[in-house]
């Protein structure tokens, strides 16, 4: 499966972040915690090589537990400040905070120490397209400041949000990267919504995610659809496609639609909580 992702738009959005990262103390970064390594964009890591850094696993209630509890020993190990969020609930939402004022302890202390009385603490917000980043910030600060939606890309512009407690957020377009060296990494971040959905043959994608689940998580779609899942992907989607009574006028099985159930059955938690990707 051939994924071209890049939209022209994220050539502007890097210029954008590259213009305003040195506003910045702090760079959070979103990952799906379906795919933590897919999701983690290697511009993100050049453009905040000087900065504090602060990884958000989201959608963590969609995610194994344990394969996620491996992804934030292994980040934490490689110098990250990490957390688990569920944006659409809030859940994890309020560490945030405290998190980078500690971060920036030092240096406040430093500055008031020098009779500044306000110091305030400046966050960029950043991650890959669907990642949930302006759901999250709509959650912690309690309103709608920022757009949100299901398709990529439609936080377009720069966004400043100012909190209490002297911190501030910068919302960010998402941003993927130009160069992609694993076809992997394409296909896990199609099947989480990243890519736009235009970009990617449905029945294509859905036969990878049914590999990906047979090998990982053999009972999920067993549970889900009441189907057997011996035989090899195209013959799995026909009985699902069987079982929900998806046929076409002529008696045909129609498996573009149940390609299309399984994907978004997938990305709404409905076949368990799955990782696709492991440390």
């Amino acid at each position: 499966m051939d994924i071209q992702w890049y939209p022209g738009h994220m050539t502007k959005s890097i210029r954008m972040m590259e213009e305003q990262i040195a506003l910045v103390d702090i760079v959070i970064e979103l990952l799906d915690a379906r795919a933590p390594r897919g999701s983690k964009n290697p511009d993100i890591d050049r453009l905040a090589r000087n900065k504090k850094r602060l990884l958000i696993l989201n959608k963590a209630d969609l995610a194994d537990p344990s394969v996620t509890n491996l992804w934030v020993r292994y980040y934490s190990g490689n110098g990250f400040s990490v957390i688990t969020a569920d944006s659409k609930s809030g859940s994890g939402l309020g560490r945030i905070t405290d998190i980078c004022l500690e971060m920036m302890s030092e240096r406040i202390e430093r500055e008031k120490k020098r009779g500044r009385i306000f110091v305030p603490v400046r966050a960029m917000v950043a991650g890959v397209p669907n990642v949930g980043k302006s759901t999250l910030i709509n959650r912690y600060v309690g309103k709608s400041p920022a757009k949100t939606g299901d398709k990529p890309g439609v936080t377009r512009g720069r966004q400043w949000i100012r909190l209490k407690r002297g911190f501030e957020l910068l919302d960010t377009p998402g941003i993927l990267w130009p160069k992609l060296d694993d076809p992997d990494i394409g296909v896990n971040l199609a099947i989480t919504g990243a890519v736009s959905g235009n970009v990617t043959e449905n029945t294509d994608l859905c036969l990878r995610l049914i590999e990906k689940l047979k090998k990982l998580y053999p009972s999920a779609l067993t549970t889900r659809y009441g189907t057997e899942t011996d035989g090899d992907a195209f013959s799995v989607l026909k009985e699902i496609s069987r079982a929900r009574g998806y046929e076409k006028k002529a008696g045909e099985l129609d498996t573009e639609r149940a390609a299309l159930a399984v994907i978004g059955d997938f990305r709404a938690g409905k076949l368990g909580r799955v990782s696709l990707e492991s440390p």
